[in-house]
């Protein structure tokens, strides 16, 4: 058994987003947006990289990194942590780009053009919970809450 659950692999599956943390050369973090992250297997997270320079830069320095995926939702997600490595070419490359390309391996198809993938190996996976969840608040609740908060954001901005 790997160390992803189905409830984590759901969640990431789901959002497609998550946030990426690299250690820079100096030793100062960097976050950055992938809005194509997902699930390879039951140890591996994977995105395409569409515009990652500094991430990219940073994983050939130090292969450590993060990824958080939360329900925006629900104010609820998991964090992961292990090492990542940049995918050019070879059989494990052709195979994830096939997956994007057409939308098989449990992976949403994408259209949009990717010379390189980031492969990370999940060596740690935990729980993230908002912390309005505290004074006993349900996932309906906080569902109600933040679907009504989003919905007002749309409408303001229509």
């Amino acid at each position: 058994m790997g160390i992803l659950t189905d409830d984590m692999k759901r969640v990431v599956r789901q959002q497609r987003m998550g946030f990426m943390a690299t250690v820079c050369p100096d030793g100062s973090p960097n976050l950055s947006p992938k809005g194509t992250a997902t699930v390879w297997d039951d140890d591996h997270l994977v995105f395409a990289d569409l515009g990652s320079p500094v991430t990219i830069e940073n994983l050939g320095h130090n292969p450590a990194c993060e990824i958080n995926v939360v329900d925006t939702f629900l104010r609820k997600g998991y964090r992961f942590k292990g090492t990542a490595e940049v995918l050019t070419g070879g059989e494990l490359f052709d195979q994830i780009h096939k997956a994007y390309a057409t939308g098989s391996h449990g992976i949403r198809r994408s259209g949009l053009p990717a010379e390189r993938y980031v492969l990370m190996t999940v060596t740690k996976a935990a729980a993230l919970v908002s912390p309005g969840y505290t004074p006993g608040k349900t996932e309906e609740a906080m569902r109600e809450e933040w679907t009504g908060y989003w919905a007002e954001v749309q409408k303001a901005n229509s």
